[in-house]
């Protein structure tokens, strides 16, 4: 078992810095080297993480009737495609495009994965290995941000064509060591609609409150640099402070606070703690006009929340799945993100830039409801599942 473990995190590692790469160097490669506006790359972005978001269940299904490992390096491989056809990419068109290719095998490509993992992985010890993959994802992530930032320095041609190669064959390497995994026997389809997620009304309910508590995700990298350069006297320079402490904080503690979490008990408790640091967090955040000491506690408070969130969202999202429907399950749990993304900087930015202090409140009530709700919607999914 432990082998297994070493070669997803292996996996996670590989294609993890060429995400970290992408991250850090693609809206600059896009604009400076293909040309294209900051409106056109948001909308061709935008539309690739909509298919991909649409497309995920069902190659999620996919991989439950075929296999998730297949599964899992025919999408890690796709996603290379995608990446390597960046390169070549000289209009709007084509770039929408690519970009969906790249949302689809992306989203499709986490739900596999998450699928290959509990099958491989007994369900006592997943939400454990989850976490020691969620730390080599930001280990990895650091990683591809320093060579995106070397990119970025030199500013050339070259330099982009090069780190987006490396991202490239990253998920080349990725689909490699997935291979060293055992095949995974495909699950015999089960009886009733294909789809069956899609009329599970409590887990939609579950990844809706998840994906509310995944606004978070554009905060330190958008929203709080906003409000930095509009409210506050801290310098420019605290942006990279506050993702340092981020970043370190998932590698050093993530693993730690997912041993805190054994059950869907402990896994609802989770959630509603990290709605209620969620709440602190915000709480700080506005009082940084007063003094950027404030930016540094905010930024502890909203990684400690979101290790607590992810300890609690995995464990609910593994437990309340059927193990024949693993793939589609956590494909659809995993549009919170895609939500998360596309409608988490509008919501954010409206109601922190324009609203100042009463808008950080807003905001943190939000996250504080959404992880109370939380209990009662694993109770309900947990009633009507069979004995």
């Amino acid at each position: 078992m432990s082998k297994y473990r070493r070669i997803l995190a292996q996996a996670q590692l590989a294609n993890s810095i060429g995400d970290g790469v992408y991250l850090v160097t693609s809206a600059f490669y896009f604009s400076t080297i293909v040309g294209l506006s900051a409106t056109e790359i948001g909308l061709g972005l935008t539309l690739g993480w909509a298919v991909g978001a649409v497309a995920g269940v069902p190659l999620g299904h996919l991989a439950d009737r075929r296999g998730p490992r297949g599964v899992a390096v025919l999408l890690a491989l796709t996603t290379a495609t995608a990446v390597g056809s960046f390169l070549f990419v000289r209009s709007f068109a084509l770039f929408v495009l690519v970009a969906c290719l790249y949302g689809t095998a992306q989203t499709g490509l986490s739900a596999a994965r998450q699928a290959l993992l509990a099958a491989l992985i007994e369900p006592a010890e997943r939400t454990a290995v989850r976490a020691v993959l969620q730390a080599t994802l930001n280990a990895g992530l650091a990683v591809g941000a320093a060579l995106g930032g070397l990119a970025l320095h030199l500013g050339t041609r070259e330099g982009y064509l090069a780190v987006l190669t490396l991202d490239a064959v990253s998920f080349l390497a990725a689909a490699a060591l997935l291979l060293a995994l055992p095949p995974v026997r495909a699950v015999r389809a089960p009886s009733g609609p294909r789809l069956a997620v899609l009329r599970d009304r409590p887990y939609a309910l579950i990844t809706l409150i998840n994906a509310v508590m995944l606004f978070y995700m554009p905060l330190l990298s958008l929203v709080v640099p906003l409000w930095i350069a509009a409210r506050t006297s801290a310098p420019t320079w605290v942006v990279s402070v506050l993702l340092l402490i981020n970043t370190g904080g998932v590698v050093l503690f993530q693993v730690r606070a997912a041993k805190r979490v054994t059950g869907l008990r402990d896994a609802s408790a989770a959630v509603r703690q990290a709605g209620l640091v969620m709440f602190a967090a915000c709480l700080v955040f506005a009082l940084s006009p007063y003094g950027w000491a404030f930016l540094l506690v905010a930024t502890v408070l909203q990684v400690t929340a979101e290790m607590l969130l992810a300890s609690g969202a995995w464990e609910i999202s593994f437990t309340l799945a059927p193990d024949d429907r693993q793939g589609q399950y956590q494909a659809f749990f995993g549009t919170g993100v895609a939500v998360a993304r596309m409608l988490g900087p509008v919501v954010l930015t409206t109601l922190v830039l324009d609203g100042g202090t009463l808008g950080w409140l807003l905001t943190g009530a939000m996250f504080a409801t959404a992880g109370a709700a939380m209990a009662p919607a694993v109770r309900w999914a947990r009633s009507l599942q069979p004995a």
